[in-house]
């Protein structure tokens, strides 16, 4: 078996095809050993993948964005794992017939732990007709101390994943307004990246790894949601079984998943002219510097 280490931004059921290929066998079946390891204690995935503590990192494309946009090193993408935004928009009050410009002039509290919700946020608003610089979004606070103040009332709406969104709901401390994911529409929320010399090097290592990514991706395509909750309960000890349930329905009632790893250039250009447009990255970068399609359409073209 070859040893990999994979570092993940945070643990999330957001991620769940990564652990239906790991507790469904799909990596060990293409002799993979698979350890995921969570971002933490000043390690970043980028800055994992950099120093050589991670082979692959799973996350946005906007971090590889980043680094380019600074003039740091490239860190393709091969993969695709989350083909919508995985974040919901809650207010403390019922919204039966909400807008968005219910929005402006109030307080919400976005997900300070990564930039990618926050610009899909700006450009829905825009699209809406609402000028973003009307709504108070404060991202300054951890997810956890977000979640506290807006049970505290000090804000109007709250943008959060799962399973805070269900565990609210079911409180009845929070009302659901918008999916982001239906609202941003498909995007490449998140992949698989690695270091260009890994690319080069280890090419038949990612091919396995993508392979077994696909044939999980195909699996989840047919499954139920008590199906996939079931297989990814070791990698949520801490989460209601009923909650993880409702939030693996949640997001594949809205296709949140992808269903074959193949980054399209498509995609990649409206990933990008959200951040553009939000500000977050200042040039434009070529697909082909950013993103490797070679891998993917290899293991989905083949037999």
């Amino acid at each position: 078996m070859q040893g990999l280490t994979v570092y993940e931004p945070f643990r999330s059921v957001f991620y769940a095809p990564q652990f239906v290929t790991l507790y469904g066998g799909h990596f060990a079946a293409e002799g993979l050993d698979v350890e995921v390891r969570t971002s933490g204690g000043g390690m970043t995935t980028t800055g994992a993948l950099l120093d050589g503590t991670a082979h692959i990192c799973l996350g946005g494309i906007m971090r590889s964005l980043d680094l380019a946009d600074r003039g740091q090193p490239f860190l393709p993408h091969f993969a695709e794992v989350n083909s919508r935004n995985g974040f919901f928009l809650l207010s403390r009050r019922p919204r039966p017939s909400f807008a968005w410009a219910d929005l402006a002039g109030r307080t919400l509290l976005g997900f300070a732990e990564a930039p990618t919700p926050w610009q899909c946020l700006l450009t829905v608003l825009r699209r809406h007709g609402v000028d973003p610089a009307s709504v108070r979004i404060e991202r300054t606070l951890p997810a956890a101390e977000a979640v506290a103040a807006f049970r505290a009332d000090r804000a109007d709406f709250l943008e959060a994943g799962q399973p805070v969104t269900e565990q609210l709901l079911d409180a009845g401390e929070a009302h659901l307004v918008a999916s982001m994911g239906e609202a941003t529409g498909p995007v490449p929320f998140s992949s698989y990246m690695t270091t260009g010399r890994f690319l080069r090097e280890q090419r038949d290592t990612l091919v396995r790894f993508t392979r077994a990514l696909y044939r999980a991706q195909r699996w989840m395509a047919g499954a139920s949601a008590d199906a996939i909750a079931a297989l990814i309960a070791p990698a949520f000890p801490d989460i209601a079984p009923d909650v993880r349930l409702r939030a693996v329905a949640r997001y594949l009632g809205q296709s949140t998943w992808a269903r074959q790893p193949v980054l399209t250039i498509g995609g990649y250009g409206y990933l990008q002219q959200i951040l553009l447009d939000g500000g977050f990255i200042r040039h434009r970068h070529r697909y082909e510097d950013l993103i490797d399609d070679a891998i993917a359409r290899e293991v989905v073209e083949t037999p």
